[in-house]
């Protein structure tokens, strides 16, 4: 008996390069399950597939242990920031008014 699939897309971007791919895997397969079935662990040693943050379609998804997927879906996995776009915000506010204030 053939067991019924689906197909999603993972999706991931390391500082060097992007890699999308095209995972099949057995309905009622969570986000996480698809994730582990993807290989990208292997690929990119670093990326722990079992708790890095990851979402549907820019939308993050609070447990993907539990979250099942749909045919279709395009699941990504997130990078930790590298700056606070809060502070980055704030310089670029503070140099800009610097600027403004040398000019005048």
């Amino acid at each position: 008996m053939v067991e019924a699939v689906i197909k999603v897309e993972v999706v991931y971007a390391a500082v060097d390069r992007q890699v999308l791919l095209t995972v099949t895997v057995p309905v009622g397969a969570t986000v996480r399950d698809a994730l582990l079935n993807s290989g990208l662990n292997s690929e990119f040693p670093e990326l722990d597939l079992a708790s890095c943050p990851v979402g549907i379609f820019g939308k993050v998804i609070a447990e993907p242990a539990s979250r099942p997927v749909q045919p279709g879906d395009r699941l990504e996995i997130y990078r930790p920031l590298l700056a606070d776009p809060k502070e980055v915000r704030r310089l670029r506010a503070a140099k800009a008014a610097e600027a403004k204030a040398r000019n005048q």
